[in-house]
C-alpha cells in the first residue's frame, strides 16, 4: 500500500520538524517528506488540510481487560478505541485474570494483538506472584516473552523485603520497575482525597501522605539496589516536588499522570458521580495546578489515559462501592491538547508527552517522522469539535466524568505499518 498525506502540519520534535508538507508512505515506511520518490505512484491520497500530522501516541496505561474481565471490555473493542484516539503503541498493566505472571499468558496476549493488528501491545509483567507481594516473579523469563516493564499495577507490596529483593533483582539485569507510590495502610480503603469535600460527604479519605511516603521508601529502595524505577500516577504536589528533586540528585527515576488528573480535583466528585471514582483519587486544586506545572517543566515525563473500562452495574453503586476507574483511550488526545492550550504549551512540545518520551519510559523505538522509519501515524483536526458521549466512544466502557463535555481535537485517521487501522470517515 502507497500513501500520499497531503497539506498536512508535520510535527515531530524530536526531527525538529513543524511545517505544512506532504509525506509519501510504501511498504509500511515513510519514504518520503515534501518530495515523492521516483515512480511513486499513490494507491490512496489523504487530505490532511487544517490536520496535524504526528507520530502515533503512546498511552503507557491502559488495561484492556483481557483475559479474565471480557464482561468489562475485549481486547479487540479496547485496540479499536485506541486506534480510534491516535494511539498505535500502548502498555497494559499485569492486573488481569490470571495475573500475567506466566511467560505462557503474555505470549498469548501479545498473539492475540497482532492478530487484531490495530496497535502495538507491550504487556508490563507482574513483580510478584499473582501480585500477591510474597514471591518475585521470573522476570527474565517474562522479559523474553515480551514484558517490558514490572508492576504491582493498584497493588502495594507491604514486605519491604520482598521489595528490596524485586529491585535487586530487576537492576541486575537492567530492567524497570513500575509502582504506584500509596502507602496501603494510610489508604486505608479510602475513596477520595482526604479534605474539605470527602468530610463533607462522608467518605473515606486517602491523605496526600499516602503518596509522598511511598515516594521516599520507593526512591530510597531504588538509590541503593540501582534500580530504574517508574512511578505511576503522581497526584500530589508534594509528590512531584520529591521527584524533581530526584532528577536533579542524579537518580534514574521517571514518573507519569494521568489525563483525569490534569484537569479535575476532588470538587468533581461533590455530586458523588461514581465516575470520578478514581484510584488515586482526585486531589486538590493546589495538587491539580502542581500536576500541570510538573508536566509542563519535563518533571512528570509522560501523561496517560489509565485507561480503565467499568461495566455500567459497577458503576451504579453508591459512590463508596463503585469500581474506580475510568475509560480514556479516546479522550488522552484532546484533554492533552486542552492542557497544552490553557498551560500556553506549545503544540510540539505537548505532543512529546503522548510520543517520544512514553516510548522512551517503555524501551522501545520511538515514533517518528524521519524517513525509513516506521509509518505509525496519527493525524488528527486539532480544532474540530465533538462531545463525549456513551454513543461517541467505541471503548467498550462509557465510564467517565468527561460525559457531555465538549472536546476539541479528533482524530480523522490512524496508520499503523502504513496500514490505515481508522478513519472517522468509516465510523
Amino acid at each position: 500500500m502507497k500513501i500520499h498525506i497531503k497539506h498536512g502540519r508535520l510535527i515531530d520534535a524530536t526531527q525538529s520538524l513543524d511545517r505544512v508538507a506532504d509525506i509519501y508512505i510504501a511498504a509500511g515506511k515513510i519514504v518520503g517528506i515534501d518530495k515523492a520518490p521516483d515512480g511513486f505512484q499513490a494507491n490512496q491520497v489523504i487530505d490532511a488540510t487544517g490536520c496535524v500530522v504526528s507520530p502515533g501516541l503512546v498511552d503507557i496505561s491502559a488495561r484492556l481487560r483481557e483475559p479474565g474481565f471480557e464482561y468489562k471490555a475485549t481486547l479487540e473493542s479496547e485496540l479499536t478505541a485506541a486506534a480510534r484516539g491516535g494511539i498505535t503503541s500502548l502498555a497494559c498493566p499485569p492486573d488481569t485474570d490470571p495475573v500475567l505472571d506466566e511467560p505462557g499468558l503474555v505470549e498469548m496476549l501479545k498473539h492475540r494483538a497482532k492478530q487484531l493488528n490495530l496497535v502495538h501491545v507491550y504487556p508490563l509483567g507482574a513483580l510478584t506472584q499473582k501480585l500477591l507481594g510474597r514471591e518475585i516473579t521470573e522476570m527474565c523469563e517474562l522479559t523474553e516473552a515480551g514484558c517490558v516493564g514490572f508492576s504491582q499495577a493498584d497493588t502495594a507490596i507491604t514486605d519491604t523485603q520482598v521489595l528490596w529483593r524485586a529491585m535487586q533483582y530487576a537492576a541486575t539485569f537492567g530492567l524497570t520497575v513500575w509502582l504506584r507510590p500509596e502507602e496501603p495502610y494510610l489508604a486505608n480503603n479510602g475513596v477520595a482525597h482526604d479534605g474539605e469535600v470527602a468530610a463533607r460527604l462522608g467518605l473515606k479519605g486517602i491523605p496526600a501522605a499516602a503518596e509522598t511516603l511511598s515516594i521516599y521508601q520507593l526512591l530510597s529502595i531504588a538509590k541503593h539496589t540501582g534500580a530504574k524505577l517508574h512511578l505511576c500516577r503522581l497526584s500530589t504536589a508534594e509528590g512531584v516536588e520529591m521527584v524533581r528533586a530526584a532528577k536533579r540528585a542524579g537518580q534514574a527515576v521517571s514518573c507519569d499522570v494521568s489525563i483525569n488528573h490534569l484537569h479535575l480535583t476532588d470538587m468533581d466528585i461533590a455530586y458523588f458521580d461514581s465516575n470520578a471514582h478514581l484510584k488515586p483519587p482526585l486531589r486538590s486544586q493546589r495538587d491539580r495546578d502542581a500536576l500541570r506545572k510538573g508536566l509542563s517543566d519535563g518533571t512528570i515525563d509522560a501523561v496517560c489515559s489509565d485507561h480503565t473500562p467499568v461495566d455500567d452495574d459497577s458503576k451504579l453503586y453508591p459512590f463508596a462501592e463503585a469500581e474506580a476507574g475510568a475509560t480514556g483511550l479516546e479522550l488522552l488526545l484532546p484533554l492533552t491538547l486542552k492542557w497544552a492550550h490553557e498551560n500556553k504549551v506549545e503544540l510540539a512540545l505537548a505532543m512529546q508527552s503522548l510520543t517520544h518520551k512514553p516510548a522512551q519510559i517503555l524501551g522501545i523505538p520511538a515514533p517518528s517522522l524521519a524517513i525509513n522509519s516506521d509509518a505509525d501515524i496519527c493525524i488528527f483536526h486539532p480544532e474540530q469539535a465533538w462531545t463525549v458521549s456513551a454513543q461517541s466512544l467505541l471503548s467498550q466502557g462509557k465510564n467517565t466524568p468527561f460525559l457531555g463535555y465538549e472536546m476539541l481535537g479528533r482524530v480523522t485517521h490512524t496508520l499503523l505499518h502504513g496500514q490505515i487501522v481508522f478513519n472517522a470517515q468509516h465510523v
